[in-house]
C-alpha cells in the first residue's frame, strides 16, 4: 500500500525529449486524482535535459526532505561526444557553429588526456544553457536571448572516467563513462574534452545510469509508473495524517522520559 504523503521514493527512467518537470507534474497530476486532494507534494532530485534519458528520482510527500541528500549523491552516466565541432549549447540543442581538424586524434591520446586533465578535484565553467543563475535569472533564458552570460567556475569531482567506445580514426566519436560529483555538467565536459584534444566536441546522446545506490535496472517509465500507481491502493490523507501525529505522540513520550531520566541522574 502506497503513502505518499508520508513519503515515496520513485525512481523513473526519464524518457528522450521530456523534461525533468513534466514527470513531477504527471506523478503528482495521478496522486492528486487517487488520493482526492490537491495537497500532495511532489518534487525530483538532480534535474535531466531533455535531451537526456536515465535515472530521474521522484519524491513525494515527506521524502522531498530527502531531496538534497539525494541530489548529493555520486552520478554515473553514458556520455556519445562528437568531435571536430561545437555548438553553443554543447549538445543537439543547437545547431553546430564551428568545426574543427580531428585527425590527429588516438585512442591512445584520448584515454591519457582523460587520465591526466579530468580525473580527480577539476575546475569546470557551467553551460550558459544552464539553470544556473545570473542575476536571479536562469543562465539559460540569458543565453536564448543572445545576451553574454558569465559564469564562475566550479570546483567537482571526476572519480572514473573511461573510454566504453571509440570511432577512432575512421569516425571521430566518443562514448564515455563518467562517475561524478553532484553539479557535474557532462554537457561542460565535453566542451572542455575537445578543447583539452586540440579539437572541438559536443555531446550528442547523455544517459545517466546511476543516482547513489539507485541504478537504472531499478528503473520504470513514467508510463510504466502511471500505469502501477492506477492499480495501487493508498493509505488516505487522514489516515496518514493520523499516524503522524501518533508517532510524534511517541516520540515525544520518549524524549520526556529521558529528560525525565538525565534529570534524575544529575540530582545523585
Amino acid at each position: 500500500m502506497l503513502n505518499p504523503i508520508e513519503g515515496e521514493i520513485f525512481p523513473i527512467d526519464k524518457g528522450l525529449g521530456m523534461t525533468s518537470f513534466a514527470a513531477v507534474k504527471k506523478v503528482r497530476a495521478v496522486l492528486r486524482t487517487h488520493l482526492g486532494t490537491r495537497n500532495v507534494k511532489v518534487g525530483h532530485a538532480g534535474t535531466l535535459d531533455p535531451l537526456a534519458t536515465g535515472v530521474l528520482l521522484v519524491c513525494t510527500g515527506f521524502a522531498t526532505k530527502r531531496i538534497d541528500t539525494l541530489q548529493a549523491a555520486v552520478k554515473e552516466y553514458v556520455a556519445d561526444l562528437q568531435l571536430g565541432a561545437t555548438t553553443p549549447s554543447y549538445d543537439r540543442e543547437t545547431p553546430v557553429d564551428a568545426t574543427y581538424p580531428w585527425q590527429h586524434i588516438t585512442r591512445e591520446m584520448v584515454e591519457r588526456v582523460l587520465q591526466q586533465q579530468f580525473t580527480g578535484t577539476i575546475q569546470q565553467v557551467p553551460p550558459a544553457f544552464s539553470a544556473c543563475k545570473i542575476d536571479g535569472k536562469p543562465a539559460y533564458k540569458l543565453a536564448r536571448k543572445g545576451k553574454d552570460v558569465a559564469i564562475r567556475s566550479k570546483t567537482l569531482t571526476i572519480d572514473e572516467i573511461e573510454v566504453l567506445q571509440c570511432g577512432l580514426p575512421e569516425q571521430p566519436t566518443l562514448q564515455l563513462r563518467v562517475v561524478c560529483s553532484k553539479g557535474t555538467y557532462i554537457r561542460a565536459l565535453a566542451r572542455d574534452i575537445g578543447e583539452a584534444l586540440g579539437s572541438g566536441a559536443y555531446l550528442t546522446a547523455l544517459r545517466r545510469t546511476r543516482v547513489g545506490d539507485i541504478t537504472i535496472d531499478q528503473c520504470t517509465t513514467l508510463d510504466e509508473l502511471v500505469q502501477r500507481l492506477d492499480q495501487e491502493e493508498y493509505v488516505t490523507v487522514e489516515q496518514a495524517e493520523a499516524d503522524r501525529l501518533e508517532r510524534e505522540r511517541i516520540a515525544n513520550r520518549e524524549r520526556a522520559a529521558l529528560q525525565k531520566a538525565q534529570r534524575r541522574q544529575q540530582q545523585r
